[in-house]
């Protein structure tokens, strides 16, 4: 059961996991742009400490597990964003939506349990009221950098 009484933020803490600094971009865009109440966060990769610390292709260099943690280390880094646009995880009314891209060898397919890295983050962040969203797990030839999981999201706010 989640504690109302405490923020996303506080429970992600309880977890063991602490929300970094924004990524930088590595492109020409912004990290989050806010329309509305609907907050759409780019696409961000498994970045820890300056550069990627996850490389390689689901079902060759990277076993699930492996692509889990890389899966969860991407959503700490999209609440950071997230965050950097709100203030305030706790004004996140729903998790809508997630897109989650995983470098895939063409024989693998299990794209859905990669991503539940992320999901499981997110149900436990934000509780299952709050946190459960829609999801597609798509699986791709090639992300940049050879980084194994992309995620990006889409969140409600009040």
């Amino acid at each position: 059961m989640i504690d109302r009484a405490m923020t996303p933020e506080e429970r992600l803490a309880e977890l063991g996991h602490e929300l970094p600094a924004p990524n930088p971009a590595v492109g020409r865009y912004v990290g989050a742009v806010t329309a509305g109440n609907l907050v759409f966060v780019s696409g961000h990769g498994p970045y820890r400490d300056g550069g990627f610390v996850y490389r390689g292709k689901l079902g060759r260099e990277v076993d699930v597990a492996t692509g889990r943690a890389a899966a969860q280390l991407t959503i700490l880094n999209l609440l950071a964003s997230l965050k950097a646009e709100i203030g305030e995880l706790d004004r996140v009314r729903r998790v809508v939506k997630l897109l989650v891209l995983v470098n895939s060898d063409p024989e693998f397919g299990d794209q859905p349990a990669v991503a539940d890295g992320a999901s499981d983050l997110l149900v436990s962040a934000f509780g299952a009221d709050r946190g459960a969203h829609a999801r597609s797990a798509i699986g791709m030839g090639a992300l940049p950098f050879s980084i194994p999981v992309e995620i990006e999201g889409i969140f409600e706010i009040s």
